[in-house]
């Protein structure tokens, strides 16, 4: 039976440890296991997070292995090696899926019962990867996405206008990575459309204040791993988000990754697109209105996204 309060963390990396403090601090789970090919870095990882809790909820972190994650509702996935500078997500794909295959067959022989969240990058292409591998139904194995994206989208529009970024709506959608795209044709402050709102703050010229939103988005990891060698505080944040979502079945709309199936007219390729996130998993993709120039940039990543998939010989 599901521990519908328990999370596992697969991976105690930068990425993983952050996550792991991250859901310590929301005080919303009784149980969190870590695992890592190096145990005592997951031990290591589970004591120094467990000496915080006296200053937030009660609850068991620990070191564990795959037979104690099989009641986990969310296992969350994170081995594999960092992205290093000047490496794009994609230049990652190899070396990672050799980590996932070995991850994903201890998987398969404890049969979880919870959802699979894979964080490890390039996410979209392992995410695809992970559902031909398991056999899994493409609502319980599911991507971070462009999540974190998003979060970075929303807060340089909240910069660029002074306004809170609680009041921007909008979403980064497509691969998580080079060819993503953001939805300014869906994009408000608070309800009012993104360029009405930049006229009322004194903006009016839209092109350039997009082009440098987008580029600043789309390059943002690159930036930070140039000045401090990792991106992870962003990207906990971001998963704490997920976990929540789906522990709380609160039909959140995420930009989660998953397998297209038809929707947006893609198919066979897990990229992000606007996806209701509950107790069930991805609960169900949500097809947005797209202008004619976003369905033509979301073509274009999903068909990167595919080419790379033929290098790994995943097809669906």
């Amino acid at each position: 039976m599901i521990n519908d309060k328990k999370v596992a963390i697969i991976g105690c990396g930068f990425v993983g440890s952050s996550i792991a403090f991250s859901l310590m601090e929301s005080g919303r789970l009784n149980e969190l296991v870590l695992l890592d090919v190096n145990a005592a870095k997951a031990e290591g990882e589970a004591m120094d997070i467990s000496h915080g809790i006296p200053y937030a909820s009660p609850m068991n972190i620990y070191a564990g292995n795959y037979e104690d994650i099989r009641d986990a509702a969310v296992i969350i996935i994170t081995a594999g090696a960092a992205q290093k500078p000047g490496e794009t997500r994609l230049d990652l794909t190899k070396k990672n899926a050799a980590i996932l295959h070995s991850v994903l067959k201890e998987i398969k022989r404890i049969q979880p019962e919870g959802d699979l969240l894979i964080v490890s990058n390039p996410v979209d292409v392992l995410t695809a990867y992970a559902i031909r591998e398991t056999g899994l139904p493409r609502n319980r194995v599911f991507g971070s996405g462009t999540v974190l994206d998003t979060a970075r989208f929303k807060y340089l529009i909240s910069r660029h206008l002074s306004v809170d970024a609680r009041n921007v709506h909008g979403v980064i959608i497509g691969e998580h990575g080079d060819s993503e795209l953001p939805l300014w044709s869906v994009t408000n402050i608070a309800g009012i459309p993104v360029h009405s709102f930049c006229e009322m703050r004194g903006y009016h010229d839209h092109q350039k204040g997009m082009d440098e939103i987008y580029r600043n988005v789309r390059d943002s990891a690159y930036q930070i791993i140039e000045k401090k060698g990792a991106t992870y505080y962003g990207v906990a944040m971001a998963v704490r988000h997920i976990v929540l979502c789906l522990i709380g079945d609160s039909k959140t709309m995420l930009p989660v990754s998953v397998l297209l199936e038809g929707e947006y007219g893609i198919r066979g390729v897990a990229l992000s697109v606007p996806t209701i996130v509950g107790r069930k998993g991805a609960e169900q993709i949500l097809e947005l209105p797209l202008s004619s120039e976003e369905k033509a940039a979301l073509n274009r990543s999903a068909d990167e996204l595919k080419n790379v998939l033929k290098e790994l010989n995943v097809a669906f």
